[in-house]
């Protein structure tokens, strides 16, 4: 199970939504857009406290890797409603709980909270492919159930009231809140649930591959809806139909002010209705939104929200250029930032206000797995198509070089599709992994039984000969020579490649990847272009290599056939932009999917990272596990924050009445 985020919008599905939208900003190092909100209602701590946050520690004291095993589910009767659900065994909070323990339930509310988003948009409908979507969207709808922050994978009743499954896994039924209202005083029916499930399947590929497996979706009581699966034993399946955001029927189907019939395919800048904490306040199309708090939301005493939703209003700030969002973070024009660039965080933030703590800098650590960002090819093109090709890339590309001289050696080569977790393929298979595997030894490389996946490695020096000429020796035997100085096909047609970027920062990593592909008669050239017209060649795949990434939960499910799957590759928009479309892979897919238990899913999640890796689909980049964060001190969050989420802007608050601290007189400037 993974966490998605509706285009732009760090949205609740919306808790699954970071995985499906989110690539990186263009910042170097980063690995989440810019224009999405940062970690959220999902993705994505102790009461009472006021901590501002402290300065950012020594990172070599920290561990480059942090893995949290998960337990093994207990045994108990699924029939029978339940306030929550989870995939790891029981639930932390029982059915009387009063808040997640990680909020400050008596954190103040009210005040503005301005976050810098990256581009521009031109929609305010973030469901369905056509058109660049607000930042923020998510705040205005609610789903059926909501994660919490402190446990890997667990939902608790929002929409719904309760859950309850068959043991075969064939179907799911919720029953939901009767209180539960749209912001127009209508009440939430199952009517509204099955209108948005059809709606969603039939309008944007992520839906229609995430819940390929759901089938149906009915009315079966008053305040009930079961869904219906087309396979038993798929134990995610009740847990991602719980991210279903939910949509109101009556609006989408009714007339906008001007008497016309609304269109749900269609991009649209009228605010829409939702049922959320938050209204679409203003919109100043391409350049801010604004989101108020709602006063009267019907759900803002349940256990769930308790703690949560605290700021009076959210504007989300939009910038085409890094270096002006910077500024207006140490400007005072924006509250919170992510950071993603290791080059600022360790230059750009040596300022008076940073000096006397107005300004705080943080680094959060995650137990969350970091996934895979990485170059990644277009295996459509006939140039691509053959792994030793993509393979001698990855030879090209010195990372060390880069960590130690554009990232201040703050990340670590990210070696795995799951890395940061145990679901990661370490040392040689083995046990269930093994027998996986095994079933298909005749159409495997013989390498993933006898060595484990390393990316090539150099000093640091920028001496990268060793590499390059192996580099040379798998273009040549997959029929690739040099001729007049550039490299060539056995038809004599050179190798040239372009790589696609949305924002000029990533531009300083290509340029020295270039030099070596150079050195190899490799052609190369970079075209940056504006966020929609990179969204159509990539939808489009009108591309060479871009750069992508795939973020993973502790839970990985059905989002692998939006990946990986072959249905994907052929899918304008889907997240398989690469075109992978292996039967091998599919198989393995299922085996995560369908595994019965907490075991099988790490062997079987193992076995498709080991398969992934040895198709060399991508040139691997970095990870950290830490988040950097900036902030003005009146921005508050509690002493202890959850371990899977930064959980801004969710359980974060204003202190207005906290002082600001005052410059020193002797203070340089």
């Amino acid at each position: 199970m993974t966490k998605p985020v509706l285009a732009g919008a760090a949205i609740a599905i919306l808790v699954v939504a970071a995985i499906y939208f989110s690539t990186t900003n263009g910042e170097p190092e980063g690995a989440a857009r810019t224009d999405a909100s940062p970690a959220t209602t999902s993705s994505p701590a102790d009461p009472g406290s006021a901590r501002g946050g402290s300065a950012a520690a020594d990172l070599s004291s920290r561990p480059n890797e942090v893995v949290a095993p998960a337990a093994a589910a207990d045994d108990f009767n699924p029939e029978i409603p339940r306030h929550g659900s989870s995939l790891f065994g029981d639930l932390k909070y029982g059915p009387d709980f009063k808040h997640f323990d990680y909020v400050n339930p008596d954190a103040p509310t009210g005040g503005l909270v301005r976050y810098g988003a990256f581009g521009s948009f031109d929609s305010l409908n973030g469901f369905i492919v056509k058109g660049k979507t607000a930042a923020g969207l998510g705040m205005i709808y609610d789903t059926l159930m909501v994660s919490s922050m402190d446990e890997p994978a667990s939902e608790y009743g929002l929409i719904a009231e309760s859950v309850r499954h068959p043991k075969d896994y064939s179907s799911v039924t919720y029953k939901l809140r009767p209180q539960a209202r749209w912001h127009d005083g209508e009440k939430i029916t199952p009517d509204d649930v099955i209108w948005t499930f059809e709606q969603l399947k039939k309008n944007h590929p992520f839906f229609n591959a995430y819940y390929a497996n759901v089938v149906k979706a009915e009315k079966t009581a008053e305040h009930e809806v079961t869904f219906t699966f087309n396979q038993t034993g798929n134990r995610e399946l009740p847990q991602i139909v719980g991210q279903l955001p939910v949509l109101p029927k009556h609006y989408w189907t009714g007339k906008n002010a001007k008497g016309t019939n609304r269109n749900f395919s269609e991009t649209t800048l009228e605010p829409p209705l939702g049922s959320g904490p938050y209204r679409i306040a203003n919109v100043s199309p391409g350049r801010s939104i604004t989101y108020e708090r709602v006063a009267d939301y019907w759900g803002r005493n349940l256990p769930v929200n308790v703690g949560a939703n605290n700021f009076g209003s959210m504007r989300y700030e939009y910038y085409r250029d890094g270096t002006v969002a910077l500024e207006a973070l140490k400007g005072d024009r924006v509250d919170f930032r992510v950071e993603n660039s290791a080059k600022n965080w360790a230059t750009e933030y040596d300022i008076p206000p940073v000096r006397r703590g107005n300004l705080k800098k943080e680094q959060v650590p995650s137990l969350n797995p970091q996934g895979m960002q990485a170059f990644i090819f277009n295996i459509r093109r006939d140039k691509f198509k053959d792994p030793r090709v993509r393979e001698a890339f990855n030879w090209a590309f010195d990372f060390e070089w880069m960590n130690k001289n554009l990232f201040y050696g703050q990340y670590t080569r990210t070696n795995s599709y799951f890395a940061n977790s145990e679901l990661a393929a370490r040392g040689l298979p083995e046990g269930q992994e093994l027998d996986m595997l095994r079933k298909f030894e005749a159409d495997l490389p013989p390498e993933i039984f006898t060595a484990p996946y390393r990316n090539p490695a150099t000093d640091g020096s920028g001496n990268n000969r060793a590499n390059l000429r192996r580099a040379a020796a798998l273009l040549a035997e997959a029929g690739w020579s040099v001729q007049d100085g550039k490299l060539a096909d056995a038809a004599g047609l050179p190798m040239n490649v372009e790589f696609l970027l949305d924002d000029p920062t990533f531009e300083r990593v290509v340029a020295p990847y270039r030099q070596a592909l150079h050195k190899l008669g490799i052609q190369s050239s970079i075209r940056t272009v504006d966020t929609s017209q990179y969204q159509n060649r990539t939808d489009n795949r009108d591309f060479d290599i871009i750069v992508e990434s795939f973020p993973q939960s502790l839970s990985p499910g059905n989002e692998q056939r939006e990946f990986w799957g072959c249905e994907a590759a052929e899918a304008p928009g889907s997240r398989n932009a690469i075109g992978i479309c292996d039967p091998i892979v599919e198989k393995l897919i299922d085996r995560v999917i369908y595994a019965a238990s907490r075991e099988e899913l790490v062997a079987a999640s193992r076995a498709l990272d080991r398969v992934l890796l040895a198709g060399h689909y991508v040139v691997p980049q970095w990870y950290s596990a830490n988040t950097r964060v900036a902030y003005w001190s009146r921005l508050k969050h509690p002493e202890r924050m959850p371990p899977y989420s930064i959980g801004f802007p969710t359980i974060w608050w204003i202190d207005s009445s906290a002082p600001a601290p005052q410059p020193k007189a002797d203070e340089p400037q």
